[in-house]
C-alpha cells in the first residue's frame, strides 16, 4: 500500500506536470488537446512514478514493463510524465514540440521517442498492439507487464472490442488496460456519441478481471496498480472515472477543451489556480 508520503510526493509530480502541460499548451502555435490530457495526468504519474518497472537509463531492459498510449493524441501529456521520471529533459520539449524532425510529435512516434515502445495516433490500435505484445511475453516465458491507455472515445471503435474478446481467450492476466472515462470525446459527450454504459459490464462480459476507481485519486490509482492482476488467468481493465480539464475550474467538463488551447489571460488564471 502507498503510505502517505508517498501519496504526497505523486501528488506534487501531478501539479507539476499540470503546470508544465499548461505552459506547453499555452504557448505553442498549433492543435492540442489540453483537456484530455489533464484527465489522465494523475494516470500517467501513478504509472511512470509508482506503477511499472521502467529504467529511463535502460530502455531495452528485457525485464521493464511495456507501456501503450493508445490514445495517441495526448502525446504531451506522456512526454511530460516521461521527462519528470527522467527520460529527457522538458526543455527540449518545450523547444522542438510540433517542429519538423522533432522527437515530440503531436502523436508518439517510436522512431524518434527514446523510450517509446511503438507509434500511437490512430485511435483504436493500441490495445491490439499491446495484446501481441502480451502475448509475445507470455510464450517467451518472459513476465514484463504490458500496459495499455485507452480514451473512453475510442471504445467506440470495434478494433478495440476485437483484441477484448483475443487477451481473455490467450489468458493474458500481464496485460492491463486503464480507461480514461471522462465522458466527452472530440464532437460531443459520449453518452450522446455512442453510449458506452455500463462500461465495466461490458469489459466484464468480455472476460476481463475490472476495477472501477477514481481516476484523480493517487491512493486509489497505486491501490489498483499494485493488485494486477486481478485475477490470475485474466486481463486487468482498470476503468478510471476522471474528468476532463481536470483541475483548472474554467476548463473542467467542457467540450471546447478538447482541442482548444488556453491565451494568455487564461494561462495566467490556470496556473494561479495550480499555484493556489
Amino acid at each position: 500500500m502507498a503510505n502517505q508520503k508517498e501519496v504526497k510526493r505523486l501528488q506534487e509530480l501531478a501539479v507539476e506536470m499540470r503546470k508544465k502541460l499548461l505552459y506547453l499548451c499555452g504557448t505553442y502555435e498549433g492543435v492540442v488537446h489540453i483537456g484530455g490530457d489533464l484527465s489522465m495526468t494523475d494516470l500517467l504519474i501513478g504509472l511512470y512514478h509508482y506503477g511499472m518497472t521502467v529504467n529511463p537509463d535502460d530502455i531495452q531492459d528485457p525485464k521493464r514493463d511495456r507501456f501503450i498510449l493508445s490514445k495517441g493524441h495526448g502525446a504531451v501529456s506522456m512526454y511530460i510524465a516521461m521527462a519528470l521520471r527522467g527520460y529527457f529533459d522538458y526543455d527540449e520539449i518545450l523547444r522542438t514540440y510540433g517542429k519538423l524532425d522533432s522527437s515530440f510529435g503531436m502523436h508518439v512516434c517510436k522512431v524518434y521517442l527514446r523510450g517509446a515502445e511503438c507509434s500511437t495516433g490512430s485511435l483504436g490500435h493500441g490495445l491490439s498492439i499491446g495484446a501481441g505484445m502480451a502475448l509475445a511475453g507470455k510464450r517467451a516465458g518472459n513476465d514484463y507487464r504490458v500496459f495499455c491507455l485507452l480514451s473512453d472515445g475510442e471504445c467506440d471503435e470495434g478494433s478495440t472490442w476485437e483484441p477484448a474478446l483475443f487477451a481473455p481467450h490467450h489468458r493474458l492476466d500481464h496485460l492491463t488496460v486503464i480507461i480514461d472515462y471522462n465522458r466527452i470525446q472530440s464532437l460531443g459527450w459520449v453518452k450522446e456519441v455512442i453510449d458506452l454504459d455500463p462500461l465495466a459490464e461490458k469489459w466484464r462480459a468480455f472476460g476481463w478481471a475490472v476495477r472501477e476507481i477514481n481516476g484523480h485519486d493517487p491512493l486509489a490509482i497505486e491501490e489498483a496498480l499494485i493488485h494486477v492482476p486481478f485475477e490470475q488467468g485474466r486481463p486487468s481493465c482498470i476503468v478510471a472515472h476522471t474528468v476532463k480539464g481536470k483541475g483548472i475550474d474554467f476548463m473542467e467538463n467542457q467540450l471546447v477543451w478538447h482541442y482548444c488551447a488556453p491565451k494568455a489571460s487564461e494561462l495566467e488564471v490556470a496556473l494561479s489556480e495550480l499555484e493556489y
